[in-house]
């Protein structure tokens, strides 16, 4: 049966005209690198900010500690709880900036950061 199998594709294989060639590959367009993900706007409004900025924006905060170089401002609302560090710029002078933040539920589940700051600004 094989013989008869192989010479069938073999006769079959004679037949028809031209070959087609195969496809050409498709032209290369280069596909846009995706933009990091920036911070959202009222994330972004916190870091960088002096402490004085932050109490004009979230009113006095629960707590104001210091440690070393850094300061570290907490302020509380009914939803959440916003901790804001701050540190001197590298270069030692200047007012310290918030470095970063932690944003918290008032049970210590987590909370968006931009939507805390949201609620806390709101107040």
């Amino acid at each position: 049966m094989r013989f008869w199998v192989l010479a069938g594709a073999m006769a079959l294989g004679g037949c028809g005209g031209e070959m087609i060639p195969p496809p050409r590959p498709a032209a290369y367009v280069p596909v846009p690198a995706a933009a990091p993900a920036a911070a959202p706007p009222s994330v972004v409004v916190v870091r960088g900010q002096t402490a004085p900025r932050l109490i004009a924006e979230f009113g006095q905060p629960a707590i104001d500690m210091s440690e070393g170089p850094g300061r570290k401002l907490q302020f509380a609302g009914p939803i959440c709880v916003l901790d804001a560090y701050l540190y001197p710029p590298s270069s030692g002078r200047g007012e310290p900036v918030v470095r970063y933040l932690e944003t918290r539920q008032r049970d210590g589940g987590p909370i968006d950061q931009a939507s805390c700051v949201a609620a806390l600004a709101r107040r």
